[in-house]
């Protein structure tokens, strides 16, 4: 018996969503987030594309969204776009869902901005590392009114998606990175 492959995602955007799609993501979240996903986290996940993974009767078994950022580094402004909310119900796991979310999602970050990015929980790291994401080396930072405010609890989970030849982008993994500000976690 052969195993079946994971569903396409269905591909919308944040207007699209229905109230109870967006309810049955949220609660897909706040599971696989442990109750460990904010407000703030639901916000960042809003306003951009959203990948969803369904079950043939309707559920929402995964799901994982790119929304536009800017991304500081060199002395360059990069459009970056970045990934929120990657997650796939518990019991659904090692199906090749994750996967078939990734796949979606790079396309839509290869085809419409210069980089992608995320940050990565701990458990996380290494599948996205085998998918060609590359782990940030240098010091993080968020854009601040203030100026540069350190961010130095996310330095190890801050991974890059090259998608621009380096001539255009020119990405010192070891140099300094900053993101644009935002209420709750800003990586």
């Amino acid at each position: 018996m052969t195993a079946m492959a994971a569903p396409e995602p269905q591909i919308v955007h944040t207007a699209q969503l229905d109230a109870d799609t967006r309810t049955a993501v949220r609660a897909l979240l706040d599971e696989a987030f442990d109750g460990d996903f904010t407000d703030e986290d639901w916000s960042h996940t809003l306003g951009g594309l959203h990948a969803l993974i369904r079950t043939p009767d309707g559920l929402v078994i995964g799901h994982g969204a790119v929304i536009q950022r800017r991304l500081l580094h060199g002395g360059r402004a990069i459009r970056t776009g970045y990934l929120e909310g990657v997650a796939v119900r518990a019991g659904h796991r090692g199906h090749g869902h994750g996967a078939a979310l990734l796949r979606a999602l790079e396309e839509i970050v290869r085809r419409a901005y210069d980089l992608g990015a995320l940050a990565s929980s701990e458990d996380a790291r290494d599948f996205y590392a085998a998918r060609g994401w590359r782990k940030w080396q240098g010091p993080t930072f968020a854009m601040t009114a203030e100026g540069l405010a350190r961010t130095a609890e996310d330095d190890d989970g801050v991974f890059v998606l090259p998608v621009r030849p380096p001539a255009d982008i020119p990405l010192d993994l070891a140099g300094e990175l900053s993101c644009d500000w935002r209420d709750g976690d800003v990586w």
